[in-house]
């Protein structure tokens, strides 16, 4: 996974310490002023090493600034890898900032920890946004993005017309039987190493839930159950995790996939070495480069075809001393050109169908208008809960170990018990 895929879906398992800082209470909002002096309101962004997203956020900052003379936005950007620290430190002396960037998966611990204040934004402009951009929890808006991100098969097209295998789409995905059938005929060509690579050469966390629990998802699992988030019995080791995971382990015993793709899965498929990799839109400029290069929808296991949604959105903390302000400016920033503007230099999805109009190649039958009806038909949030952080990493192992040959039913029930318990001992996170 290269550095735009780390800034997309950072893992929610790194922000794990301010989560925890937050649930044990020691960084509850107060009233005290924070974020910027009188007019000033202080933005902060993880986009420090992206200089294009940050270009954007200082166009967007200037214009506002100068539209009006009441109040002043002020950037600070700090590295990916220097940012959760900020957070942290910020979180313990209640200074954050007025407005900053949130991982979607954190937000419903930070809603919940009484860190973010919820949304007052126009209802015509939130209802704009796709819903995976959209961070609620107890049914209140508290983040928006700009963007979304999109997984997709990426396939040499060539391989699926020689193997006579027909080409879905968003309007007709596979079913589960047509990509077995698929598999099993690409292979049976002997012209690729690799059939299918699932990219599981990356070990970060984070990936391994994004990726993979859409799957998992798709065959009717979970890693939580969704109705009141009070267990994982059922639903990450019931009859239909337990298919998922016969299938997941099964394109390795099959010879469809290594247990362990290289580290570049997408410079393997790029190079001829993979009929098929399973990626997302951060290599679609890429994928453009490779003659026979095509992005398809993930099959249908039986509950729908499913990709990961949710993204890096913006939020108010709750002790901003402006917090009218930050929301005035947060609802300045999602006019379309900036949205258009910040998908054309970073390669994402629109967050609106108007931003898709100003963008190229995003309109109504462009070339990346794939990648807006995918994410609109088939985008699955990661948990909404506050107990999300415990969930990515139990998962991400337990896929770890089951790819690499684990016994997958004694894997999944401890999951199941590792999560139950963790959620027993912290009051099952309000839910």
């Amino acid at each position: 996974m290269n550095r735009d895929m780390r800034r997309r879906v950072v893992s929610a398992g790194a922000l794990l310490a301010t989560t925890a800082l937050m649930m044990t209470g020691c960084a509850k909002a107060t009233t005290n002023a924070s974020g910027g002096d009188g007019g000033t309101l202080t933005l902060w962004t993880h986009a420090g090493g992206a200089p294009k997203e940050i270009a954007l956020l200082k166009t967007a900052i200037a214009d506002y600034n100068s539209s009006q003379q009441k109040y002043k936005v002020d950037l600070k950007s700090f590295p990916q890898e220097a940012y959760n620290g900020a957070v942290t430190a910020a979180a313990t002396s209640k200074k954050l900032p007025c407005i900053l960037d949130i991982d979607a998966p954190n937000v419903p611990a930070w809603a919940k920890a009484g860190f973010l204040a919820p949304l007052d934004l126009p209802a015509d402009l939130v209802a704009k946004n796709l819903d995976s951009t959209k961070g609620i929890y107890n049914d209140k808006l508290y983040s928006i993005g700009y963007f979304e991100a999109a997984l997709a098969i990426f396939a040499h097209k060539d391989a699926l017309v020689q193997a006579g295998v027909r080409i879905p789409t968003v309007k007709q995905p596979w079913t589960a039987a047509e990509f077995d059938d698929a598999l099993k005929k690409v292979k049976a060509t002997g012209k690729y190493k690799t059939t299918f690579d699932l990219g599981t050469g990356d070990s970060g966390t984070e990936w391994w839930t994004y990726g993979y629990s859409p799957f998992l998802q798709s065959f009717g699992g979970d890693l939580i159950d969704r109705s009141g988030y009070k267990t994982a019995e059922g639903a990450i080791n019931g009859d239909a995790a337990k298919k998922w995971a016969a299938w997941f382990r099964g394109l390795v015993d099959q010879g469809y996939t290594p247990a362990k793709s290289g580290v570049d899965a997408f410079a393997d498929f790029s190079n001829g070495k993979s009929a098929m990799v399973w990626t997302g839109i951060w290599n679609s400029t890429g994928l453009d480069k490779v003659k026979d290069g095509v992005a398809l929808p993930p099959p249908d296991f039986g509950k729908g075809p499913k990709i990961g949604g949710g993204s890096w959105q913006w939020g108010v903390s709750s002790n901003c001393a402006n917090k009218a302000a930050a929301m005035d400016y947060l609802a300045y920033s999602l006019q379309p050109k900036y949205l258009s503007k910040i998908v054309t230099d970073s390669g994402n999805v629109p967050a609106t169908d108007e931003a898709a109009q100003l963008s190229p190649g995003w309109q109504e039958g462009g070339p990346k208008r794939f990648f807006l009806e995918e994410s609109a038909a088939f985008a699955e949030l990661r948990p909404p809960t506050p107990g999300y952080p415990f969930l990515t990493t139990t998962f991400a192992k337990a896929a770890q170990d089951i790819i690499a040959g684990g016994d997958a039913n004694a894997i999944l029930d401890k999951a199941a018990a590792d999560i139950d318990a963790d959620l027993k001992a912290n009051d099952y996170y309000g839910n």
